[in-house]
């Protein structure tokens, strides 16, 4: 019997390197894995960008995604569970 895949959401905080800061490394990502984002904050300079996103998708995709992301040089970090909605 196959389990059925359940969607998950996950929040994680994302730093963007100076590199990558024009790049639309985001839609990329939403277009080559099945995951949708939601942006829930941001601080951009020229520099750097610092972002809280929600990712919703199948784990395995999610997965995928983040180690993407983290492929491209982008630092991933976790959003602690007790974080405001």
């Amino acid at each position: 019997m196959k389990k059925k895949r359940e969607a998950v959401r996950e929040r994680i905080y994302l730093t963007f390197p100076r590199t990558l800061v024009r790049e639309p490394v985001l839609s990329s990502m939403a277009k080559q894995f099945d995951v949708v984002f939601n942006i829930r904050g941001s601080t951009v300079t020229a520099e750097m960008a610092l972002m809280a996103l929600e990712i919703n998708g199948a784990q395995t995709e999610v997965d995928k995604a983040v180690a993407w992301l983290k492929e491209k040089g982008v630092t991933v970090e976790p959003i602690e569970k007790n974080v405001v909605e």
